[in-house]
Order: structure tokens, then sequence, then C-alpha cells
């Protein structure tokens, strides 16, 4: 045990940069070589069924002022909707004020006309609508739970168990996503996700010290990776539905090198 504490205070200045470690269970990526790297949880369609664009939600994200959330969750549920294979998602945001931009500039005269690469009118539409939503985030759950304790004749007189009990937390979201047609504007498709862990807080970190090696990684869990989990599930009650839906005309793919389409 002392050679373990020795350890850990010999590495405490020690930096160290992991590449692929520390993120939620939406990872990897997708494009013209299929999805790398995807979770293992997500469900896939076999071909994409249309177009989507990806719409903020106009009430926001943010549900308490006491943690910290990223601004949207939009570009996580843009790559979840690629990965799966599902849809063709179209950009409705920054990617297209960006091809906007870069027509003005053409238009003013500043690029050049002949050989252009980015030529009017070769937009794709968007067939569907996706929006995201975040229906709660409960960060701070469980902490009555050495109040419990303290009720239990066995474990009442022990007073350091109530207070080690007393930083567990579960940590819990839902999410929703809903999908409209944009030429019926109907409604076609709704679904929600749900994620929960625990996060042992100093209880985690004291158990750790005392041999329990996993408790200090549960106290690494932040509310962001819940609510990333929520939407992984809340994607793949989605594509139950999509699966069912009549696939629409699709405009031409991406060209591909082979070798990339074959890694």
């Amino acid at each position: 045990m002392l050679l373990l504490v020795a350890a850990l205070l010999t590495g405490c200045g020690e930096k160290k940069t992991e590449l692929g470690q520390g993120g939620s269970v939406v990872s990897g990526s997708a494009g013209p070589a299929g999805a790398q790297n995807a979770a293992h949880e997500l469900l896939h369609c076999d071909a994409p069924v249309a177009t989507v664009a990806l719409a903020e939600n106009p009430h926001g994200y943010v549900m308490s002022s006491q943690y910290q959330l990223p601004p949207s969750p939009v570009p996580l549920v843009k790559l979840l909707a690629q990965q799966s294979g599902c849809f063709r998602v179209v950009d409705r945001g920054a990617g297209l004020r960006g091809t906007v931009q870069e027509q003005d500039l053409k238009n003013a005269g500043v690029l050049r006309r002949d050989g252009s690469t980015v030529q009017r009118g070769r937009g794709y539409e968007a067939q569907y609508t996706l929006m995201p939503s975040l229906t709660f985030s409960e960060q701070d759950a469980g902490r009555g739970l050495g109040g419990i304790v303290a009720m239990v004749p066995v474990l009442r007189d022990f007073p350091v168990l109530a207070g080690l009990v007393e930083q567990v937390k579960f940590k819990e979201a839902q999410t929703a996503l809903l999908l409209s047609d944009n030429e019926t504007t109907e409604q076609v498709a709704a679904a929600t996700g749900a994620a929960r862990t625990t996060d042992l807080g100093v209880a985690g970190l004291v158990l750790g010290r005392l041999g329990g090696g996993a408790g200090a990684g549960w106290s690494n869990t932040n509310e962001g990776k819940v609510i990333a989990a929520a939407f992984l599930d809340a994607h793949n009650q989605l594509v139950l539905q999509a699966r069912a839906l009549q696939a629409r005309p699709l405009p031409p793919a991406v060209p591909a090198r082979a070798a990339a389409a074959g890694r």
C-alpha cells in the first residue's frame, strides 16, 4: 500500500497527453471512409433514406447554472447521424455561411470565375430537419444517502461510512430528437434517450486508495459525458423509426478515392 501511495505521489507532477482518451461515448469520425471508431452501441442503417439538416433548439440546452455545458449538442448529433448511415447530413450553420461568403467573394470579383469549384445552385436541399432537445439533467442526485445510512442500526455506528456515502451522486440525463418533414412540415419521428452514471466523488477517491481501483475512475465522470450518452441512446431510438421511412431520392455521393472507400 505504501508503495502504491509513493508511486502516486511521484507521478503527481508528471504531465502526459493521451490521444483518443478522455472523451465521451460519442467518438470517432464519419466521411468518405465510412464510420470509424464509432461507439459499438450505435445502431446503423443499411443505406441512408434522405438528407437531413440539424436545427438548434430555440430554447437552448442549459438546465441549471450550477455546471457548465457546451453551447450546443448539434455537432455530436451530426456525427451520430452520419456515422449511423441513416441520413446524408447537410449544413445549415457555419458551413452554409462559409458557402454564401465564398459566393459573395466570387460575385465581388475577389475570387476567380473560370474553373471555380464553388458554383451557384449546386447545394443539396434538406428533406428533413432534426432538432435535439435536453429534457432534463440531474447531476446531484443521491446526496441523501448518508441520512439513510445513519438510520440503519448496523451502519449508523460507522459515521465515516455515512460521510463517504454522502459523496455518492447519480448523474442522469434525458434527451429528445425530433424529426420533421420539410415538405409537409409533419413531425414524422420523435425519440427520447436517457443515461445514468455514478459519481463517487470523494468517496471514490478514498475507496481507490483503499484498494478499489475502479472507484477513482468513476469520479472523473462529468455532466457533458452523461448528456452525450443520452443523445446516443436517443439516436438509437430514432434509427428504429428511420429504418421504416420510405427512402427518398438522394443527390450524388461525395466523390471518394477507392483506397479511402475500401479501408
